[in-house]
């Protein structure tokens, strides 16, 4: 199964600060917007999202259809068809979002309770 690209996403008290702890870790912004409180931080090939205000914890995430500097990558597995076989294998399915075809999402819930987005954005 081809999950995509893989960060791990920080619900964050204070984005500034989680910026410049990362910043000192060698990381850069790489994309997101801190007026909408959220911050994607790249060292070489390894992601990191900073959500302030958007979850607690800690989460896993894949985005398909995404290599690690987010470039397209084609062939890919769409979302749907991930949710599909995760769901035929006996896992619960929890937060879907979106339509038919183009961007959606679905978190799962490994057996730790470690949340795992999968989230697809084109």
């Amino acid at each position: 199964m081809q999950l995509g690209a893989f960060s791990i996403s920080l619900g964050v008290k204070d984005l500034a600060r989680s910026r410049t702890f990362y910043e000192t870790l060698g990381f850069s912004v790489y994309a997101g917007n801190p007026d909408h409180n959220y911050l994607i931080m790249k060292n070489d090939e390894t992601l990191v999202g900073l959500f302030q205000g958007m979850f607690d914890g800690t989460m896993l995430t894949f985005n398909p259809g995404w290599d690690q500097s987010a470039g397209p990558v084609d062939p890919f597995m769409d979302v749907r068809d991930i949710r599909d076989r995760l769901r035929d294998a006996g896992i619960e399915i929890t937060q879907e979002q979106g339509g038919e075809e183009g961007p959606g999402s679905f978190v799962v819930m490994d057996p730790d309770g470690n949340p795992i987005l999968i989230d697809q954005h084109r």
